[in-house]
């Protein structure tokens, strides 16, 4: 398999209504840091070079927040001033690189799907790069039961293939099919709907966006054509099929925000647990991915951990605790407390019902005693 160099497009341009919110959608938060940011770490595990990130109008929020917490690698913004489809985002984001390796793998990827895990790229860029195509589709069975929710998750993005079996284009709600496709399909032949993620030869996208959207009646430009245009000009493509697709189900509500909150707290949890944590309950111990833990750390049912907390090794946390962007020292007790950027030392004995406000600062060995309220200093 080629050693081709692999780059990233982040396609951010979703407004807040969606969310019902002034917020953009791809910085609204899942366990303390923006839904964009997943699909960044997740470039970043997968060891690409670069990524740009194409926002809607209200770009300079999107990329203060994402500057906040860089992914490692360089990252660029552009903005899509109107809404002129999604094919229109990607067209302005591959001019948006400062160089010009057309030879390089591109990813383009929505910013909506937090969930999307780095073996799932890894798989996509592995098909991508062993059957030397233009252009590789991650896709699902149609049959899939997860892909049949809520009418606003609807995956109605179908691959059509030619009467040879290879790939001919994608069927949209908004487009009718131009290729030759067998009247009479194998009733065993499996039916796939594309999960809108893509791997590209990055010189071969622009002039396929260029001539869709010049084909275009209605002035928007659709990622999907690019499949029939490079197939159309003899390029092969073709898909990489998943068989658990729910991580790639997009964000668009507040109820799929919660389910995508319920499963970053189930890996955060399962993550600390194998680390030598442990939690009593788990699925009441709720701990942002920004949050980190010492060794022998024990969690009891009701424990919050926000933002950029650190607790020491040894500790023993709850119940019904909550702690943001605090520092906690090693083998404390702390219970029923609540503790906002406040510094704890080491073998200190907190609560219950302390109360810790921000500038706090306990000294090593400090027990409060019950009904405790520090201030800036103690």
């Amino acid at each position: 398999m080629t050693d081709r160099s692999t780059s990233a497009l982040i396609v951010a341009t979703s407004p807040g209504a969606p969310m019902r919110s002034t917020r953009p959608k791809p910085i609204h938060l899942l366990c303390g840091r923006a839904m964009a940011s997943f699909v960044l770490e997740t470039m970043a595990a997968t060891g690409v070079r670069q990524a740009v990130v194409v926002t809607g109008a209200d770009g300079g929020r999107v990329s203060k927040r994402l500057l906040e917490d860089p992914p490692g690698f360089p990252v660029r913004f552009t903005e899509q001033p109107a809404d002129l489809g999604l094919g229109d985002a990607v067209l302005l984001g591959v001019s948006s690189f400062d160089d010009f390796d057309d030879d390089e793998d591109l990813f383009i990827v929505p910013a909506d799907v937090p969930l999307l895990r780095p073996s799932t790229l890894r798989l996509l860029l592995e098909a991508h790069r062993s059957s030397g195509a233009a252009c590789t589709v991650l896709t699902a069975d149609a049959a899939e039961p997860n892909l049949r929710p809520a009418p606003n998750r609807a995956l109605t993005d179908r691959i059509v293939r030619d009467r040879h079996g290879r790939v001919a284009s994608i069927e949209t709600e908004d487009n009718r099919l131009r290729f030759d496709v067998d009247d009479d399909p194998d009733p065993d032949e499996v039916d796939e709907v594309s999960l809108g993620v893509f791997c590209v030869r990055r010189g071969l996208l622009a002039p396929a966006l260029r001539r869709s959207s010049a084909e275009s009646l209605e002035g928007r430009v659709s990622l999907s054509d690019i499949v029939e245009v490079l197939t159309g000009s003899g390029h092969a493509c073709e898909t990489a099929m998943i068989d658990h697709p729910t991580d790639l189900i997009p964000v668009n509500d507040r109820v799929q925000l919660a389910e995508a909150e319920a499963e970053l707290r189930r890996r955060t949890n399962q993550h600390w647990l194998s680390m030598g944590v442990t939690m009593v309950d788990p699925e009441r111990t709720y701990i942002d991915v920004t949050v980190r833990l010492g060794t022998d750390v024990t969690i009891f049912p009701g424990t919050i951990l926000q933002g950029a907390t650190t607790i020491g090794s040894g500790c023993e946390l709850g119940p019904d605790v909550r702690l943001d962007r605090c520092q906690v020292g090693a083998n404390c007790r702390i219970e029923k407390t609540t503790a906002s950027l406040a510094s704890i030392g080491d073998d200190c004995v907190v609560g219950p019902f302390a109360h810790l406000e921000p500038g706090a600062d306990l000294a090593p060995g400090t027990r409060t005693g019950p009904f405790y309220a520090g201030g800036t200093s103690t």
